[in-house]
């Protein structure tokens, strides 16, 4: 996997880090003939929703296939095991123009089994590799992408609005990554959403040690799609929301990532 490059968004619930990450998906998709891997690794599935894909089959579902069929004596074991997982998963990714999506599901129960599980994130892991970007829309915490997906990311995105619980939250999982080594990661930085002006921005700076990546005004447009659950693929390429996160996406993975755009593919981005 040395050259895909893995990005992975947490933060506080409802800060609108699916809606930063579809658009991601949308902008990324699109041309250059880059493969796109998005991953829903929240229960609730919110960004296949926010993609307007609807799922048939999650990886908690393979999971609790294969338990159910080794307790019943059915299981064929070993390798043959192993080969069945990979096909199943395969089979779960819902590909689109440019991008595919592999749901994660609900977390484990309790009493699960460990092997099975470490079995299913060698398997993703092995499937990112085939792709050239991989994006994961995670919950809150850090814990489950370590523990349900991947261990090393290249780029932890924490995802905010500009409340003080939201950026307390985005404190405190930096600490928790800092500090226990949560999952191997080689950058980490901080997207608003929901900014009203410039001094929310500075002021929150001043209230956070993480680099501030860049951030997306209030959208109207993105509360008005969430509301009728219309998928956000359909935002309009003049959309100064699109146009933000084109910004953050030349930050984090470099410019030239995406497509050529209009000067304002610059707003709310920090300058280098």
């Amino acid at each position: 996997m040395a050259d895909t490059k893995i990005l992975a968004m947490c933060g506080k619930g409802g800060v609108g880090k699916t809606s930063v990450c579809a658009l991601m998906v949308k902008l990324l998709a699109k041309g250059n003939g880059r493969k796109i891997l998005a991953i829903d690794a929240d229960p609730a599935v919110g960004l296949a929703t926010a993609l307007g894909i609807p799922v048939r089959k999650t990886v908690d579902d393979i999971r609790k296939g294969l338990i159910a069929r080794i307790q019943k004596g059915e299981s064929p074991g070993g390798q043959e095991t192993s080969k069945l997982l990979d096909y199943e998963v395969f089979e779960a990714l819902e590909e689109r123009e440019g991008f595919a999506l592999l749901a994660i599901g609900r977390p484990e129960d309790e009493g699960c089994f460990c092997k099975v599980n470490s079995l299913l994130k060698d398997i993703i892991g092995d499937l990112s590799g085939n792709f050239d970007i991989v994006l994961i829309d995670g919950e809150a915490g850090i814990e489950q992408i370590n523990r349900r997906v991947m261990k090393t990311v290249d780029h932890l995105v924490l995802v905010s609005d500009t409340s003080a619980k939201g950026i307390g939250v985005a404190n405190t999982i930096a600490d928790v990554v800092n500090e226990k080594k949560a999952v191997d990661f080689t950058s980490m930085g901080l997207v608003l959403n929901r900014v009203r002006d410039l001094s929310e921005v500075n002021d929150i700076k001043a209230r956070t040690r993480l680099e501030v990546y860049g951030w997306l005004t209030d959208d109207d447009l993105i509360r008005s799609l969430d509301f009728r659950g219309e998928p956000l693929t359909g935002m309009p390429q003049t959309s100064p929301s699109l146009a933000a996160v084109a910004g953050i996406v030349d930050r984090i993975f470099g410019a030239g990532m995406n497509s050529p755009c209009t000067p304002a593919c610059h707003a709310g981005r920090e300058d280098t």
